[in-house]
């Protein structure tokens, strides 16, 4: 039997991760427990004091397909490279140069809303198509590929 999975992410700032990441995927932030309009009025009704409330984020795929990201607080920053990292498909059936302009593209785009762009790996067939390695707002790697 196939399982859903959730990946989770530590962080200093779960709700600046979370949208970051939700602009990234086009995901979107996880909707408040039925019975709320917000997570404030949740969060009120649970009692969680105002300086716990970015203690934990979520976004989701709003088609249901893709797993729900999770991103809690942690105390220590982020150490070393990751050994596990997302890849962010945003050049799909694209080869040589369409497929590194298109990743171009989506680079400077995410670099407008906090990424940081670290390298930029050519073409090398018949196995490397290319990609682009990046780090959200809080340095955690990824590619775009």
């Amino acid at each position: 039997m196939a399982r859903d999975v959730q990946f989770t992410f530590d962080a200093a700032d779960p709700g600046g991760l979370s949208a970051f990441w939700a602009e990234a995927l086009g995901y979107r932030l996880q909707d408040p427990p039925g019975g709320f309009d917000s997570w404030e009025q949740a969060l009120d009704a649970m009692g969680v004091p105002p300086e716990r409330r970015n203690d934990a984020s979520a976004v989701v795929d709003p088609e249901g397909a893709g797993p729900r990201l999770f991103f809690q607080r942690v105390p220590e920053p982020k150490q070393a490279k990751n050994r596990v990292h997302l890849d962010v498909r945003a050049a799909p059936g694209l080869e040589g140069d369409a497929r590194m302009a298109a990743l171009e593209a989506e680079a400077e785009r995410l670099v407008s809303h906090g990424a940081t762009r670290l390298s930029r790996h050519e073409p090398a067939p018949p196995l490397g198509a290319g990609h682009i390695v990046m780090a959200d707002p809080e340095g955690n790697e990824f590619c775009l590929d």
